[in-house]
């Protein structure tokens, strides 16, 4: 031992880590100490969030902000603790899944992550580096869903092996990415020089990967490799119950997904479910009936809900959920996180948790099959390839001060911190660039000219009727919302409510 310094990787504060997973994952399977240890832990989320709310470094940010934060938190650590209860993840992967968070988040340990950080700070004038990526490596699919972004073709385009590696290495050496969430596509599709997804999975071994599927796929081989890899949780695409599912993805296939829950079920990894929200569908996936079905009877440990973006084949503003729907959704999502302690996350409605918008590398980038690298996979239209990067010399650190990106990120703060509304925090409950405030992201892209992906991004531009719709829209929204946000989040502001016990 007295030959280990901590500075070298594998050394004193590296063994420290591992004793202290271990400690935790042996914890987390004793249920009088789990049950022991979650007090604690719930009490140290409470202090932090109590914390940061008195803290001056965000004054503009309304008080019942936090309590959005801390009940996400809060549910998120309920629906893990659930998972242990019914003992289906299993020791392998609760142990990466200790490490990663234990490592990046708790003890801060991750050195090479932090040595990231700093030089990326440095080399961009004090700002953060991006959390994660989002990453499509290939566009080809078993399955054939109405409206969906990828637009997947006959002809299977993909990002290569070599290509799909690097962006990951680069992404973890240049910013200390260790979360990197796969989409499509359907990413179980994908092959390169004779290797798969679960093949990259397994070459990253310090990252924790997100898989959006649709779960067709996920025999019980598969399931069990999961299991080994450990570093890996699917989320399962699911449109509603069993009718709805097969509408739009097909008949059988509500059916395969059971199976695939099943699979990993057995196997001890833990998985979520994705659902697009749409004027069809949003009442239905908020039902007790829904949340029942998924969260206690098929044992999913958490849910990610994206609102339909009119993007890819076949869009149509007419699925967009309505204004009034979307208020019932906002209001519906937060109780069923607040009561039943679920993990269900809106990426619209659930906004206040993540300070508004975090596209363009405020958070994350995303990068499609043919190396297009975009804001948001919501937001269709590119500025640079990766290829193109790479092939001047560049890294993927070359992309984050594009103009477009820029652009973004400032609105996205100048609106965040009222910095362009005389102080006056904008409405985290309406955080897209695009679809909440089209006028300016028609006007960012107009002013930037960055490449729409594919043909339907480019009509978009060209359809004015879609224009007017979607200003139409904007302006709906804000009628309804604005006055929700004055009256529950400014007029909280003396946070009287935040943090109410529970």
């Amino acid at each position: 031992m007295g030959m280990i310094r901590e500075s070298e990787p594998g050394g004193l504060a590296q063994a420290l880590l591992e004793g202290a997973v271990d400690l935790a994952s042996s914890i987390a399977e004793q249920a009088f100490l789990r049950k022991s240890l979650r007090r604690v832990v719930l009490r140290k989320i409470q202090e932090h969030f109590i914390a940061q709310m008195e803290s001056t470094v965000n004054p503009r940010w309304p008080a019942r902000v936090h309590q959005d934060q801390a009940d996400m938190v809060r549910a998120m650590f309920a629906s893990a603790d659930r998972a242990l209860e019914r003992r289906q993840v299993s020791r392998k992967v609760l142990h990466r899944l200790l490490k990663t968070l234990l490592a990046n988040i708790v003890l801060k340990r991750d050195e090479e992550a932090k040595i990231a950080a700093q030089r990326f700070a440095e080399r961009h004038n004090g700002q953060s580096a991006p959390l994660f990526l989002v990453i499509s490596p290939t566009n080809t699919c078993n399955l054939c869903c109405s409206g969906c972004y990828a637009s997947s073709g006959p002809a299977s385009e993909r990002l290569e092996w070599d290509e799909l590696d690097r962006v990951i290495t680069e992404a973890a050496h240049l910013w200390g990415v260790r979360f990197i969430t796969i989409s499509g596509g359907e990413p179980l599709t994908y092959r390169s020089h004779g290797k798969g997804l679960l093949d990259i999975v397994a070459n990253h071994e310090r990252c924790f990967f997100q898989v959006y599927t649709n779960g067709c796929l996920i025999d019980r081989e598969t399931a069990e490799r999961l299991a080994e890899l450990g570093n890996l949780i699917p989320a399962i695409s699911v449109e509603g119950l069993e009718e709805r599912t097969d509408k739009r993805r097909g008949a059988g296939v509500f059916q395969r997904i059971l199976a695939a829950m099943d699979n990993l079920r057995r196997a001890g990894v833990p998985f979520g479910i994705s659902v697009t929200a749409t004027r069809e569908n949003a009442e239905e996936i908020l039902s007790d009936e829904f949340i029942d079905f998924f969260f206690t009877q098929q044992q999913a440990i958490f849910g990610w809900i994206f609102q339909y973006m009119p993007i890819g084949r076949g869009y149509t503003l007419d699925l967009l959920v309505t204004p009034q729907q979307r208020l019932w959704m906002w209001r519906r999502t937060w109780q069923i996180i607040r009561e039943r302690q679920i993990m269900l996350a809106d990426f619209w409605n659930c906004g206040t948790v993540s300070a508004g918008c975090i596209a363009a590398g405020s958070g994350y980038f995303y990068i499609d099959w043919n190396g297009r690298v975009m804001p948001c996979v919501f937001v269709p239209y590119s500025p640079v390839n990766i290829r193109t990067i790479w092939a001047r010399g560049g890294t993927l650190d070359s992309l984050y001060d594009l103009p477009y990106f820029q652009a973004i990120r400032q609105w996205q703060w100048d609106y965040a911190l009222g910095t362009d509304r005389e102080g006056k925090c904008g409405n985290w409950l309406l955080p897209c660039s695009l679809r909440d405030h089209y006028t300016w992201g028609r006007e960012a892209i107009e002013r930037y000219h960055p490449e729409p992906e594919d043909d339907a991004a480019a009509t978009a531009l060209r359809d004015e009727t879609y224009r007017q719709g979607l200003l139409s829209y904007d302006e709906a929204l804000r009628e309804i919302f604005d006055p929700v946000w004055e009256r529950e989040y400014l007029a909280a502001a003396d946070g009287n409510t935040v943090l109410s016990g529970r």
